[in-house]
C-alpha cells in the first residue's frame, strides 16, 4: 500500500489515480496514525515552501514523516513536496525544511519567466531505479518558481534546463524527489511511478518475511 500525505497542498487526487492507474493501491492519508499502514508514501505539493512546511506542522506531520523515511522504507516527494525534503528554503525569507537531504531551495535568477511552467526534458546524471525504461532526454510536465540545490552532488540523478541546470530528480538511501509533476507526465511520468510502485512492493515482500 502507498500512502499520499494529505496536508491540504497538493492535487492528491491525480496521484492516487495515476498510481491506481498503472496497478498499484494508493489511499490518501488525512493523519499521521494512517502512516503505520503503509510500506511506502508520496509527499506531494503545490505552492509556497513556508506555507507547506506550515501546514506540515499544523497538521503534526513532521515527526512522523521524518521517522517513516528513516525507517528504511521508499519515500518519494513530488514538486513542492520534493523541496521540503532539504534543509533550507529561501522563499520569502528563510525556513526550514525537512533535513532529510542536505541542501537549499533557491529561486531562478532573473531573465527567464517564473514560474518554470511546461514540458522539460531531462538529462540522466547516473542510474536510478525511478528512472529504469525511461529514455535520456524524456520530457516531464513542470511548474516552479524555486529549484533545489544539493549539498552533495550525489544527491543529483536527473537535471533539467531553464536557463541554468537544476535537479528534476534527487535522492539517496529510500528517499527520493522529482520536481516535476509525474502524475502530468503522460507516460514517462507512469513509467516514474510503476517504478516507485514495484520498490514498494519489493520493500514490502521483504520486511513480511
Amino acid at each position: 500500500m502507498i500512502g499520499i500525505v494529505d496536508y491540504g497542498r497538493g492535487n492528491l487526487r491525480s496521484v492516487e489515480k495515476a498510481l491506481e492507474k498503472v496497478g498499484f493501491e494508493a489511499k490518501i492519508m488525512t493523519s499521521p496514525e494512517d502512516l503505520s499502514g503503509v510500506d511506502g508514501l508520496i509527499l506531494p505539493g503545490v505552492g509556497a515552501f513556508a506555507d507547506a512546511m506550515e501546514a506540515l506542522k499544523q497538521g503534526e506531520w513532521l515527526e512522523p514523516i521524518t521517522q517513516f523515511a528513516r525507517s528504511g522504507r521508499p519515500f518519494l516527494g513530488i514538486c513542492l513536496g520534493m523541496q521540503v525534503l532539504f534543509e533550507v528554503g529561501e522563499e520569502h525569507g528563510e525556513y526550514a525544511g525537512l533535513g532529510l537531504l542536505p541542501g537549499r531551495v533557491v529561486k531562478f535568477p532573473p531573465g527567464g519567466k517564473v514560474p518554470h511552467m511546461g514540458w522539460n526534458s531531462l538529462n540522466i546524471e547516473q542510474p536510478c531505479f525511478l528512472l529504469e525504461g525511461i529514455p535520456n532526454e524524456s520530457y516531464f510536465y513542470f511548474v516552479h518558481s524555486y529549484y533545489a540545490v544539493p549539498g552533495e552532488k550525489r544527491d543529483i540523478v536527473a537535471t533539467s534546463d531553464y536557463g541554468v541546470v537544476f535537479p528534476a530528480v534527487v535522492g539517496r538511501d529510500n528517499v527520493w524527489g522529482a520536481q516535476f509533476h509525474p502524475e502530468k507526465s503522460s507516460p514517462w511520468g507512469l513509467q516514474l511511478l510503476t517504478n516507485f510502485g514495484k520498490r514498494v512492493k519489493e520493500y514490502a515482500a521483504l520486511s513480511s518475511h
